[in-house]
């Protein structure tokens, strides 16, 4: 699971990704997801916005906080990681894409995105990688979960109650959807379901959740 990914919130008539997002890791396994509201505050827009973005096979990101700066930055991702496949002939491994992540967030510091990007991943010897940043780029790794959102601390207690080391690869979509949905339940500002993906060495798996739309 992911550690820390704050969503911005309290941005006066700019529409803007109330979110929670969660990444956990398993054994040769790792799991993101985030739940699929979109809103300015507490007016709800749309029901089916993702947070959760593919890089490569091996590879997501999840970008909440203010709309237009998180697909602005997905955009900017892709391309460098499209330029560095070009180069370097492979796919970018998650702990590099995690150094130009935090480089390009660190760059915009005197005029930061509003987003705090979560990256999941599986290295190239199949060990799970994870990390959370800030506005401004400064990275946290865990070797268990990250959590962010406008309810992250419900998020936290959850994954510390749920959360074990080797976990299996339905066990991890189990754990990761609990506690999402948990934590959601607890947050007006995020929920109408939620989408998980559970990375593997020989697959991703994607599951859409339904939660309560009330």
């Amino acid at each position: 699971m992911l550690r820390r990914l704050d969503a911005s919130e309290g941005f006066a008539e700019v529409p803007d990704s109330d979110s929670e997002e969660d990444s956990d890791d398993g054994k040769d396994c790792v799991a993101i997801g985030s739940d699929l509201r979109f809103g300015v505050q507490l007016q709800t827009m749309t029901t089916d916005y993702k947070k959760v973005y593919q890089i490569h096979d091996k590879l997501f990101i999840g970008l909440g906080g203010l709309a237009t700066d998180t697909q602005t930055l997905h955009q900017r991702l892709v391309m460098r990681h499209n330029l560095y496949k070009l180069r370097e002939e492979r796919d970018i491994k998650p702990s590099t894409f995690a150094a130009l992540v935090s480089a390009i967030m660190y760059e915009k510091r005197f005029g930061p995105y509003f987003a705090s990007p979560v990256i999941a991943g599986l290295e190239p010897d199949g060990s799970p990688y994870i990390c959370g940043m800030d506005s401004i780029g400064a990275t946290e790794t865990a070797k268990d979960f990250i959590v962010t959102g406008t309810n992250s601390e419900s998020l936290f207690g959850m994954c510390e109650s749920m959360w074990r080391p080797e976990l299996e690869q339905e066990e991890l979509f189990e754990v990761i959807s609990q506690c999402l949905l948990s934590g959601i339940d607890r947050d007006a500002l995020a929920g109408w379901g939620a989408v998980v993906y559970v990375i593997t060495k020989d697959k991703v798996v994607a599951r859409t959740l339904k939660g309560r739309m009330d």
